[in-house]
């Protein structure tokens, strides 16, 4: 599986890839480790919102080869934890719900190895200057 360039040393110090990234979708993909765990053994719910938070951002960041880059700050994401568990891979899925001149939104879900639904979240996003234009 093909991976973009993620120019963000923090998420890939995490092991994230990014795998599909076009106009309104971002999916990451990451194994799960001991490293991410927490006391009871499960995912650290940090991991999974840092996911939630990377994949809705990037799905509002999508440029073609060759445009300038784009770049955002998360003003709000509200999260839902559903479920739990052990497993080999985490994946993220972000996708843009409405694009403004100066904000956007998005939602993104995070499944543990394709098939358990571990959350959910909702994001607002600020362009940094300077936006797109609404579309």
């Amino acid at each position: 599986m093909d991976s973009h360039e993620l120019f963000n040393p923090f998420l890939e110090s995490l092991g994230l890839r990014l795998c599909v990234w076009s106009d309104g979708l971002a999916e990451f993909r990451m194994p799960v480790s001991a490293r991410v765990g927490n006391r009871s053994g499960r995912i650290q719910g940090g991991v999974i919102c840092t996911l939630l938070d990377a994949a809705a951002g990037y799905a509002g960041l999508y440029r073609p080869p060759g445009e300038p880059m784009l770049h955002s700050v998360t003003l709000s994401l509200t999260t839902q934890f559903l479920d739990a568990g052990q497993g080999g891979e985490l994946k993220a899925v972000g996708r843009l719900q409405r694009r403004g001149r100066d904000v956007y939104f998005a939602q993104a879900d995070v499944w543990l190895d394709d098939q358990r639904l571990l959350a959910t979240a909702l994001g607002t996003f600020k362009y940094l200057a300077p936006g797109p234009a609404a579309g």
